[in-house]
């Protein structure tokens, strides 16, 4: 499928399709004929910044395999005891 472009009074005058779109790929909106905005599906959006899935989301469908866990690094959290 080629690049979905739509003007912002075409956006603003039909969400509804722009959104069917964005479910086969971005969807570019226009300002003045430069591209201003991208609009995705979440799917899309947290594929690509890798944020929204969580643990409870990765064991929900798990059937006993293996899933992919790493749980951020909380970095050098000691200190030295103060025993004045």
């Amino acid at each position: 499928m080629g690049i979905i472009s739509l003007t912002s009074r075409e956006f603003n005058q039909d969400a509804a399709r722009a959104k069917k779109a964005a479910l086969q790929g971005p969807v570019f909106i226009t300002d003045r004929g430069r591209p201003a905005h991208v609009l995705l599906s979440i799917e899309e959006y947290q594929r690509l910044t890798g944020k929204g899935r969580t643990l409870l989301d990765a064991i929900s469908g798990w059937d006993g395999g293996d899933f992919e866990f790493e749980p951020a690094k909380l970095g050098d959290i000691s200190r030295p005891a103060d025993l004045d």
